[in-house]
């Protein structure tokens, strides 16, 4: 690819007063937590068969889906050696990596300390998600919220021994593990009384959530949604719940891009949010009419979610993620392009002259303010791009492209 000129780029971002180094160097520093499940189209490796359930289903049939931990592995080596930074991995309780196949109330820190290990030598933090779903007891779409006691019990145990696995894997780490709770409960037609399971729904989490773990080593954050599959009438979990429940018992709170109307603006929701709880966590993705989880592009939604973080000066309480999965393309590219677009947004809103522009809106110039924001639409953000990716050892363009076409190939043979 042809090399872009930094030292002119560096010089137009000077003119807006914009130091591009310190941009470059600062999204050197934010980590974000990459899904394990966009490389096996979320089926985990519980022997289990069919459909992920819960409302989630990955479509497509592309070559090269990872079948076991060794190659799911491999293929996120692959996929973190071309995304710049160092990352973390968000990792699902249905991936253990154990020749037992011990029943999810029953999960231990054994079932998962590989990959702690292999965390440690690629360089990477770890984060954790109990799995609500795909198993005979979530057949109802229904677990937490559940009128059967029994099975209520079972998804709160489960949930209360991944809280002790996300605790030793941020003892272990030196770095608080996120652990993320999203059940599938909802109702395919409208119910009668929403309120009782929310109720149910509300006690569980209380039971589940009962033991104080040291923010040190982990952190709890509940993800609402609007609905899926299978729950079009009512999700128990809903925004105003979780955000209500959130505030009251101090968890981080999960904003799903996929888990809202199409036409509301999560990105303004992150400045609403923030004036209430103390902790964020994005998973960001891309929805076409709803929760369909497409891979990020560099677009506007995601442009005014990292804007939104940088000029509300949220990076240092928001945790970033990702959630998508797509089985018609190469599942090792989609990794790779969803992540850098983040990074690429995030990087065009640390890039923006933040004092100018929000002293202009303070003196209610919006004449000044509109001016300023469409000019600065034609800087050259991709050679700082390209820079920064130069500083930090990965290829751009075509170099790219053909590294990820190379390794497809080679993993094209399982199927």
């Amino acid at each position: 690819m042809t090399r872009l000129d930094y030292s002119a780029a560096q010089a137009a971002f000077a003119d807006w007063g914009v130091d591009s180094d310190a941009a470059i160097d600062r999204l050197a520093d934010i980590s974000i937590s990459v899904h394990c499940w966009q490389g096996d189209d979320v089926a985990g490796f519980e022997g289990r068969s069919g459909s992920s359930g819960g409302g989630i289903q990955a479509t497509g049939n592309f070559p090269g889906r990872a079948r076991t931990p060794a190659e799911l592995r491999a293929d996120l080596e692959f996929a973190y050696s071309r995304i710049p930074g160092r990352h973390r991995l968000n990792l699902h309780a249905s991936y253990l990596d154990s020749p037992e196949t011990p029943a999810r109330d029953a999960l231990e820190y054994r079932h998962f300390s590989s990959w702690v290990d292999w965390a440690k030598h690629q360089g990477l933090g770890l984060d954790f998600n109990p799995t609500f779903f795909a198993h005979e007891k979530a057949d109802d779409n229904l677990t937490l919220a559940h009128p059967d006691a029994g099975i209520r019990d079972f998804w709160i145990a489960h949930g209360e021994v991944c809280r002790e696995i996300s605790a030793r894997i941020g003892q272990e780490m030196g770095s608080p593990c996120i652990m993320n709770i999203w059940v599938p409960d909802g109702f395919k037609d409208t119910p009668v009384d929403r309120l009782a399971a929310r109720k149910r729904l509300e006690a569980s989490l209380d039971r589940m959530l009962a033991k104080p773990f040291d923010k040190a080593l982990m952190r709890d954050a509940v993800e609402s949604k609007l609905f899926g599959i299978g729950v079009e009438a009512c999700t128990v979990g809903s925004h105003e719940f979780y955000l209500g429940y959130a505030i009251r018992n101090d968890t981080v709170l999960c904003l799903d891009m996929g888990h809202f109307h199409p036409m509301e603006s999560v990105a303004d929701k992150l400045s609403a949010v923030s004036l209430s709880v103390d902790e964020i966590l994005m998973h960001v993705s891309r929805p076409m009419r709803w929760d369909s989880d497409h891979v990020i592009l560099l677009n506007d939604d995601i442009l005014a979610i990292a804007q939104e973080l940088v000029l509300g000066d949220l990076l240092g309480r928001t945790h970033i993620g990702l959630d998508f999965f797509d089985a018609t393309i190469s599942r090792t590219a989609a990794w790779v392009i969803g992540t850098r677009n983040m990074q690429k947004a995030l990087l065009r809103a640390l890039l923006l002259p933040k004092a100018p522009l929000q002293a202009a809106e303070e003196a209610l110039d919006f004449n000044r303010r509109f001016m300023m924001t469409e000019e600065l639409k034609d800087l050259p953000y991709g050679a700082v791009w390209q820079e920064f990716c130069t500083r930090l050892g990965v290829p751009t363009g075509n170099a790219l492209i053909s590294d990820l076409d190379v390794y497809q190939a080679s993993v094209a043979d399982r199927g």
